[in-house]
């Protein structure tokens, strides 16, 4: 990877992962469903999960992940050769953000602190339809860079 694709996949990740949190922690405050509180539990990973972090630096492990599902991204892009059709960025960044629908329920299960339950069907909307969002901002800010 050269210089150029490396800042243009940190910026892909910090930006996509910022937006992503933004509109949870949006979704939360205005309906008080836990989603954005879901998104940045970390308390059930051992070692790390027992430290009492603030909002700020879990929002940083969030935005980290993101880091590195745009790396990914630009990598497949330039692999495949695809960056000039639209429509297969989008199908790669669906490819790529798919498991992120099911950890809800990995993640609502595992959690220690108060998150939505693993079967609460509106707090699963609000997760899928942040992350299509995600899904959508990849490939849309790629194409403008």
């Amino acid at each position: 990877m050269t210089r150029p694709t490396i800042l243009k996949a940190l910026y892909l990740g910090v930006v996509s992962g910022i937006l992503l949190g933004l509109l949870l922690k949006l979704i939360e405050s205005i309906t008080t469903v836990r989603v954005y509180t879901l998104l940045l539990n970390i308390d059930f990973i051992p070692i790390i999960g027992g430290i009492a972090w603030g909002e700020t630096v879990e929002f940083i492990f969030h935005v980290l992940v993101s880091i590195v599902i745009a790396f990914i991204f630009v990598y497949l892009v330039i692999r495949l050769r695809i960056e000039k059709s639209f429509t297969k960025l989008l199908f790669l960044s669906f490819i790529l953000c798919l498991p992120t629908f099911f950890l809800y329920f990995l993640l609502s299960s595992l959690a220690i602190k108060e998150v939505p339950a693993w079967n609460d069907w509106l707090a699963f909307t609000y997760w899928s339809v942040a992350h299509l969002f995600y899904v959508w901002v990849l490939p849309v800010l790629y194409k403008k860079m």
